[in-house]
């Protein structure tokens, strides 16, 4: 039984005895009066209302109780674990110091596929296995409770390594539960006298870090410190606001010419006290604090500065969010900027990249269109890694594909190949420039020119380059 459902059953049996001994107690009075103390009954009127009176005190006493045990409920109603409100309670109380955060990712698409009730049966079996688990690995004082949707939190004192473990063993073993394929991600963060919710704000970080990065892959992180945390987001929006951006350019082969006429933009932050912050770390906290709009014109402004020190043969690939190409206020920005710049806009190519389809695809397809009008490229990153490149490419002619690292680092395998082969057809078909990246090895390249890329990336082709070093290279 889980520790949640321990203390609610305790907590009923008291609220129970604190709604049964008063009226007991009542009751009993009213019948020594009435029955022993006169010796008879008497059907007088100050009896009829003694009488009414105890039982209307009974009736609401009761149904008081009954109202309070209702809003005082210390488990959620679906899983059985704590509830978010009475788990930071008994957070603070314990003074547990290590939180994690596991998520059942594909909880929508079950919800789609089984519905609610079978949903809501397989989150209660998810938190009794994850009880049982924790048990066998000597954590019983562990507290479970469930936020909402498909968050768990489980929190313990010190051992975080030890939580870390278990909740590895745990995705591993229940891969599938009541025959159902199940998707789990989870962090692990060290809690020092904060509140719950900016606990659970780093945890998501985390997670975030992985859908940006991984492109799916199911991966699980552990973060620090939540005070080091902290001072690494303060660090972040102090760089962000100085505009303290360092570049990095990876080169691009042009397969038919066998020259590098292109370059992939990559950007970190500089920080005074934390050195370079990689994108994987700051990119989460910028979106959640709304900087992502200014980040990402940093990043444009930067580049339509420095295209004129170099050579009209060379163009910059670099990726912006696809939020802040959806603002309109950022929108109005850009084409002011292009408008004052005295460069050829065709040598900025946008990489997009999202994981679902935008629900209004014609209006973003439309600023698409507008942002190809004054010049610029379009190119689709991950290209075959998400349904949402495959819709893209039913509705709008991109200018270039950069296909999904695993076609690339599986050639090996025939039916990655093979699809590989026809997603290069299909771009040639359509006039749509190729780029295959994570080319490390001779045999690759080979492969590739084979199937007719356009594009090579990777350390086979060469190392990314600092900004100085492209400006002594093509000034």
């Amino acid at each position: 039984m889980l520790l949640s459902e321990l203390e609610e059953r305790g907590r009923r049996f008291k609220l129970a005895l604190r709604a049964g001994i008063p009226i007991l107690l009542l009751i009993g009075l009213i019948v020594y009066i009435v029955f022993l103390k006169e010796g008879a009954l008497h059907f007088t009127t100050e009896n009829y209302l003694l009488l009414g009176a105890v039982i209307f005190i009974s009736i609401y006493f009761i149904y008081f109780l009954l109202e309070q045990d209702a809003q005082e409920t210390l488990l959620d109603q679906e899983t059985h674990g704590f509830n978010q409100k009475t788990f930071e309670k008994k957070l603070k109380k314990s003074g547990s110091n290590t939180i994690a955060l596991l998520i059942i990712n594909n909880l929508s698409s079950i919800n789609e596929n089984y519905g609610v009730e079978e949903a809501n049966r397989l989150l209660h079996h998810v938190i009794q296995r994850l009880n049982q688990s924790l048990k066998e690995n000597r954590l019983e004082s562990a507290l479970i409770g469930r936020r909402y949707g498909a968050e768990f939190l489980i929190a313990i004192d010190e051992r975080k390594d030890e939580l870390k473990h278990v909740l590895e063993l745990f995705i591993q073993d229940n891969h599938t539960v009541n025959s159902i394929d199940m998707e789990y991600k989870f962090a692990v963060i060290t809690y020092t006298n904060h509140a719950l919710e900016k606990a659970i704000i780093h945890l998501k970080d985390d997670l975030s870090k992985n859908d940006i990065y991984c492109r799916g892959e199911e991966k699980t992180e552990e973060i620090q410190d939540i005070s080091s945390i902290s001072q690494t987001e303060d660090a972040i929006v102090t760089s962000i606001k100085e505009k303290r951006l360092s570049f990095q350019f990876r080169p691009l082969l042009n397969t038919k010419t066998e020259k590098v006429d292109m370059y992939e933009v990559s950007v970190k932050l500089e920080s005074d006290l934390h050195g370079d912050i990689l994108p994987r770390t700051y990119l989460p906290i910028i979106n959640r604090l709304g900087l992502g709009r200014e980040y990402d014109f940093a990043i444009v402004h930067h580049l339509v500065a420095l295209l004129p020190l170099l050579d009209e043969s060379i163009s910059l690939t670099f990726n912006i969010s696809p939020f802040s190409l959806r603002n309109r206020e950022f929108q109005d920005k850009l084409f002011a900027l292009l408008e004052e710049s005295q460069v050829s806009t065709s040598r900025l190519i946008i990489e997009l990249y999202e994981r679902k389809a935008h629900h209004n695809l014609s209006l973003y397809f439309q600023t698409l269109s507008y942002m190809r009008s004054k010049g610029l490229r379009i190119a689709i990153d991950n290209f075959g890694s998400s349904n949402a490149s495959m819709e893209y490419m039913k509705h709008f002619r991109f200018d270039m594909v950069q296909f999904d690292r695993d076609y690339v680092t599986k050639l090996e395998d025939n039916v990655t190949y093979e699809m590989l082969r026809s997603l290069i057809q299909m771009s040639q078909n359509l006039h749509i420039a190729t780029i295959a990246k994570w080319v490390d090895k001779e045999a690759q390249k080979t492969k590739l020119k084979a199937l007719g890329i356009d594009y090579l990336q990777g350390f086979g082709i060469g190392k990314p380059i600092s900004e100085k070093e492209l400006i002594n290279t093509y000034n």
